[in-house]
């Protein structure tokens, strides 16, 4: 039976936490083959008490803190270098989509006879339509420079095969590891495999990136400059 380990880095989650570990409990705690990785991400909030009053009788989950925030791929990365399963990945701890979707893209691995060629991402539906508008642009755009086919870059959750992982050279620390892994996966030629989620509002918060017109200026700019340095690379 095949291991999952699930990274969710939490960047001041404190009042998603009771409802985040909650749903974990309720899924992942009779799943003996998966572990839940939390990765305290230079929280400034009380996410790690919050963490400790409430994950400390969870056995299905570790904790991974980093002390100081230096962007959401450096929080997945250090979940990720910590994960003891066969099959790796991450989502989201701001529950738009449920913990429960990681459990269908585990199943692709658990039927599969050759899962180190897979790698699993979900695709959301039910978006505000500025926000999918951003989406489709932001594909056509990757998929012209980078000359992959490519949609719906930051959907979660991502699951792949350790062995894919231990390959990386590099990655980025910010947002753009999604478009890092993506991209990787199909020049490695690994068979994507895609399913829907359903994208719901957040609970609590605001996210670190999408709460302006200003903070969409500043994701679509990072990701812009990492584009044409993965571009340059491949020439």
């Amino acid at each position: 039976m095949k291991k999952l380990s699930l990274i969710i880095p939490c960047f001041n989650e404190s009042k998603n936490l009771p409802a985040l570990l909650s749903k974990c409990k309720e899924i992942f705690a009779s799943e003996k083959n998966v572990e839940i990785i939390l990765v305290d991400n230079g929280s400034t909030d009380d996410t790690s008490q919050v963490l400790d009053r409430i994950s400390t009788h969870m056995s299905f989950i570790r904790r991974v803190k980093v002390d100081i925030n230096q962007g959401y791929g450096h929080g997945v990365l250090a979940g990720l270098a910590e994960a003891n399963g066969e099959i790796i990945g991450w989502t989201h701890a701001d529950l738009q989509t449920e913990p429960s979707d990681v459990l269908i893209g585990f199943n692709f691995f658990q039927k599969s006879p050759k899962p180190e060629l897979l790698f699993i991402k979900g695709k959301r539906h039910n978006r505000p339509i500025l926000d999918t508008f951003f989406t489709i642009g932001m594909a056509i755009f990757e998929t012209v420079l980078l000359r992959k086919p490519m949609w719906d870059i930051n959907a979660q959750p991502t699951l792949f095969h350790k062995s894919f992982f231990l390959n990386w050279k590099s990655p980025p620390n910010d947002f753009s590891l999604d478009l890092y892994a993506y991209y990787f996966a199909i020049k490695a030629g690994l068979k994507i495999k895609r399913f829907p989620v359903h994208f719901k509002k957040r609970l609590h918060g605001e996210s670190n990136w999408n709460f302006s017109l200003t903070s969409k200026y500043r994701f679509i700019k990072r990701t812009l400059v990492y584009s044409f340095n993965l571009h340059r690379k491949m020439d």
